[in-house]
């Protein structure tokens, strides 16, 4: 059934946990404020702009300030602080030598995906990657997935399925007409998932494989 598998980046294939909070954190002293590390974690998922004006009250305007702040930092050293979960690289070398085309849908900036792929030896498995662009026209998931759909040349639906681990990820492949596969090794939970109405939850990389298998 699922031939063609979209994964989103952050928090599903790799923890980018420290170099986004250490990010936003560098972002939000420019401002004077001291982020605390523990309350910054909301931030892996959502676009940038959005959270910080929807956890800081911030202005559009001063919301994008505070992107180009972020990505000064994030752009030389947060992009590294980054780990890939276990089990990831295994499941990838699988499913691409099983014949399915496997695809990057990020809210990420493309740019930034890429690098990050290419330095944990990631890229090789995918046939496309597909990211967020910098100027912030391509942000919201269901757009990065439409785009990231477009640019491989996929036009049947109904042979994809969407992995994630955000209520955001969730939400873009629902609006595009995708199942989807939500994760809870990243930084969602049961609860935002299930009401996000994924249509497989799981606890384990392993998981991920069982449906993408099971369902031939």
């Amino acid at each position: 059934m699922y031939q063609v598998i979209l994964f989103d980046l952050d928090g599903t294939l790799t923890d980018p946990g420290l170099g986004i909070t250490n990010s936003v954190m560098y972002a939000l002293k420019k401002w004077g404020i001291e982020g605390d590390r523990s309350e910054l974690y909301k931030f892996i998922g959502p676009p940038l702009k959005e959270s910080f004006e929807r956890f800081y009250g911030f202005s559009e305007e001063k919301a994008e300030k505070s992107v180009e702040y972020y990505r000064e930092y994030f752009r030389e050293t947060g992009l590294f602080e980054n780990e890939v979960y276990e089990g990831i690289k295994d499941l990838l070398e699988t499913l691409h030598d099983s014949g399915r085309k496997l695809i990057l849908a990020t809210s990420k900036p493309e740019e930034f995906a890429i690098q990050i792929l290419e330095h944990f030896q990631l890229a090789k498995y995918f046939a496309c990657i597909g990211g967020a662009s910098m100027d912030g026209v391509r942000s919201k998931k269901a757009d990065v997935i439409s785009y990231a759909l477009k640019k491989a040349g996929i036009e049947d639906l109904s042979e994809v399925v969407m992995v994630g681990d955000r209520e955001h990820d969730i939400f873009g492949a629902k609006q595009v007409g995708l199942d989807s596969i939500g994760v809870l090794f990243g930084y969602g939970n049961y609860e935002e998932l299930e009401n996000a109405g994924a249509t497989y939850i799981v606890d384990s990389v392993s998981k991920i494989l069982d449906i993408i298998l099971e369902n031939r």
